[in-house]
């Protein structure tokens, strides 16, 4: 199986954001262009249909720093405001809630513990569930990173929530760039044998990277590691494109005139 399937579902307007990166930094200027950004072909049927019937949608954003928004000015910055207004522009009939439950520095262990909780106090629509990129960086064992990102699908699942994730973000500056894409690879492989969605969001940051690595580092805060508000604007938007894309609902199969 390809590790990102070329998927592309509505075509958002090509953005272009001038940020100034750090204070003696000569400013940059990084497009932000639609990007495929969704590893699986998993269609979200139980949000298709509340979504269909113009129903309140309530969305749990759980994970770390990416999620809390780090690096962004503002909290209507961050990934989980960006997208909740993007979805709110292509389901206009539903009332679209995206709570951000991201806390700065936790690792898999401790984001799976506030997620239990969170799911036995209230109903979710879906959960996205940012997951690997401290567990790579603090150099936890992998294979015990392996088993709580198991154990945290099979808890949504349960809990009968629709669930998607979003894997490690690419930053050139990593130490150990080897055990780094193990993390990202692992998040990957778990998500694949329990048949889970994941926002490719490495891959698709390092091609961003590929492209133009100057105007990259528009996409980065001045830490050189957490996302700006163009980083973040841009990785909603194709969030955005992947979600509108899992819950269209399915079109029913004509059958061929001979």
């Amino acid at each position: 199986m390809p590790m990102r399937a070329a998927m592309r579902f509505l075509a958002w307007p090509a953005i272009a954001v001038t940020l100034s990166v750090g204070a003696a930094a000569q400013a940059a200027t990084f497009s932000c262009r639609e990007t495929p950004i969704i590893q699986s072909h998993a269609v979200l049927t139980p949000l298709a249909q509340t979504v269909a019937q113009g129903r309140p949608l309530t969305i749990l954003a759980i994970g770390s720093s990416s999620t809390e928004g780090i690096g962004a000015s503002a909290k209507d910055r961050t990934y989980p405001a960006r997208l909740q207004t993007l979805l709110a522009k292509a389901w206009p009939k539903s009332r679209i809630e995206i709570v951000n439950a991201g806390i700065g520095g936790e690792t898999a262990p401790q984001t799976l513990a506030r997620l239990e909780t969170a799911l036995a106090g209230r109903h979710f629509d879906l959960v996205i569930w940012q997951v690997g990129t401290n567990d790579a960086v603090k150099g936890g064992d992998i294979e015990a990173f392996r088993e709580m990102v198991g154990k945290g699908i099979r808890l949504v699942k349960e809990a009968h929530t629709p669930l998607a994730i979003l894997d490690p973000q690419f930053f050139p500056s990593v130490r150990d760039s080897e055990r780094y894409k193990r993390f990202v690879a692992a998040v990957g492989d778990v998500a694949r044998r329990e048949v889970v969605p994941v926002f490719t969001r490495y891959e698709t940051m390092r091609e961003w990277h590929d492209s133009d690595a100057d105007a990259f580092k528009a996409a980065l805060w001045t830490d050189g590691f957490h996302m700006s508000d163009a980083g973040y604007d841009c990785l909603a938007r194709d969030m955005a494109n992947a979600l509108v894309g899992m819950a269209a609902p399915a079109r029913p199969v004509v059958a061929e005139t001979r």
